[in-house]
């Protein structure tokens, strides 16, 4: 129960990161958006590690850390990147469709599981996929498979992480993983801007916004990383794909974007599958 809300939190905080990118994007390069985003939220992520974790972490759980920041990098550059160039309704089904290898993971490493419980992870997973995807423009583009190759690598990017990063936190380190994972992240988004050349200052105006962003970014991968002190934790991952269809709600309550009625069926499948996972 506790591990889905997490993921719930940080769907919430990710939708609405996302229906602030929909306004950044169009006014700041994808890299540098990213990277500012990754910035302003290490400012949040750093003290807290040190106010509140309790113990040291082990050479073992820094290295594991340091690869989730790597996995969450290439997940966040990828994810960008797909958006840009393909159809929502080809891109969020696939991406949002990283809770099977989670869930498969915890599977193969002694968690239970029961037939049941995957129809429900399916569940979440379709309806997510339909509410998002259906939102999307209808017509595909040359890039096709381009947004696909993105789509899996950002797919295969936050299931790698988050399970690294769960099995990284043990007993007060959970904070100190959310920090070494995002400033690895920093430090890997800064070295592929300054080798494609694509480093840029966002401009004034759009630093409080990215700030805000940051803050979101931080509060979600910090509630999916604390989910790791948590019984199946895996299931933060379920609840937290469910980034795309509350941001789709979220743009239909702010920007004016209407929702069809099989949309909102979708919305009920989703919560009522993740409402048996939780009981």
């Amino acid at each position: 129960m506790i591990s889905l809300g997490l993921g719930l939190v940080a769907a919430l905080a990710w939708g609405i990161h996302d229906v602030c990118v929909r306004y950044v994007s169009q006014r700041t390069g994808i890299v540098a958006a990213l990277l500012t985003v990754l910035v302003l939220g290490s400012f949040l992520a750093v003290p807290v590690a040190f106010v509140f974790s309790d113990a040291q972490m082990t050479t073992g759980n820094i290295v594991r850390a340091v690869v989730a920041g790597v996995a969450f990098a290439v997940a966040g550059l990828a994810l960008y990147h797909a958006f840009s160039i393909g159809p929502v309704r080809l891109v969020a089904p696939i991406i949002g469709a990283y809770p099977i290898l989670s869930v498969g993971w915890a599977a193969i490493n002694g968690a239970s599981v029961d037939v049941f419980q995957w129809i429900a992870v399916l569940l979440v997973i379709a309806g997510v996929g339909f509410v998002a995807g259906s939102s999307g423009s209808s017509e595909d583009n040359s890039q096709r498979p381009a947004a696909i190759k993105w789509s899996l690598m950002a797919c295969v990017g936050f299931a790698l992480s988050f399970a690294i990063a769960h099995y990284a936190t043990t007993e007060g380190t959970e904070f100190s993983v959310n920090a070494v994972s995002r400033l690895t992240a920093v430090v890997c988004i800064f070295g592929y801007a300054l080798f494609t050349r694509s480093v840029m200052l966002p401009a004034r105006s759009q630093l409080p916004l990215l700030a805000l962003m940051g803050a979101l970014d931080c509060l979600a991968l910090g509630a999916v990383v604390y989910a790791g002190t948590q019984t199946n934790p895996e299931y933060s991952a379920v609840g937290a794909s469910s980034f795309g269809m509350i941001t789709v709600i979220l743009a239909s309550l702010f920007l004016r974007e209407k929702m069809t009625n099989a949309q909102w069926v979708g919305v009920a499948v989703v919560f009522s599958a993740i409402a048996y996972l939780a009981f």
